[in-house]
């Protein structure tokens, strides 16, 4: 049975138009009606049927902690549908008020990003203009034209992918930036390598595991 209520406590948690908050319980919906499915276990294409996004308390975390680091620059890596990019996006619009502020989102599915695109149009233009989306293999779209400094990175991605999107972001965090990682536990194997990344304190990071559904990994950069 489908944890609705969920999402309630998801939405009233957060500072969002009725326009968004509508759009958000629908879309929060489809994704809980769909059979459980870990995210990182495959390649996006193997997912192309799902509407995977982001667990509703999970984007409520993310929502509030970035809005506690006044987070402006945010890079994720794995927008599927475009869910928590919604999250994303309110949290650095409110952040930011008259200054600069961007979430870039990446996805290599373009049926995905057509479908993204769609749901940001209907979250209004005070969360849409923050959002630049770079479709394709994030490896290539994420090389160049990064802000200055990156406050946060989300990865929701297919494991193989999380430590090379880290070590691409990593030389634009500045000391106290945030990562998170879903699924960290479920898809334990996968993170293999990351988890030995973070772990190694010549690297700069301090992190924990958040007792989330299927784990939610938070690392913070201390430097080095």
């Amino acid at each position: 049975m489908p944890d609705y209520a969920s999402i309630e406590t998801t939405l009233a948690s957060i500072a969002a138009s009725s326009q968004t908050i509508e759009l958000l319980r629908d879309l929060h919906k489809k994704a809980l009606d769909e059979p459980p499915y870990v995210s990182t276990d495959g390649p996006a294409s193997t997912a192309l049927d799902k509407f995977v996004a982001l667990d509703p308390d999970k984007c409520a975390y993310v929502y509030l902690l970035l809005r506690s680091m006044k987070a402006r620059f945010v890079v994720e890596a794995g927008t599927s549908f475009g869910v928590s990019t919604i999250y994303l996006a309110l949290a650095v619009s409110q952040n930011a008020g008259s200054q600069p502020g961007k979430v870039i989102a990446t996805e290599n599915e373009p049926t995905k990003a057509v479908k993204a695109r769609k749901y940001w149009s209907q979250a209004g233009d005070d969360i849409e203009k923050f959002i630049e989306l770079r479709e394709g293999d994030l490896r290539e779209t994420l090389k160049t034209d990064l802000p200055e400094q990156v406050d946060f990175l989300l990865l929701d991605i297919w494991t193989p992918l999380a430590l090379p999107t880290l070590k691409l972001v990593k030389p634009r965090m500045k000391p106290g930036a945030t990562v998170v990682a879903d699924n960290t536990e479920a898809a334990k194997a996968g993170y293999k390598d990351l988890m030995a990344y973070l772990e190694d304190t010549a690297n700069g990071f301090k992190l924990t595991t958040l007792p989330y559904s299927g784990g939610l990994l938070v690392a913070v950069y201390l430097g080095n």
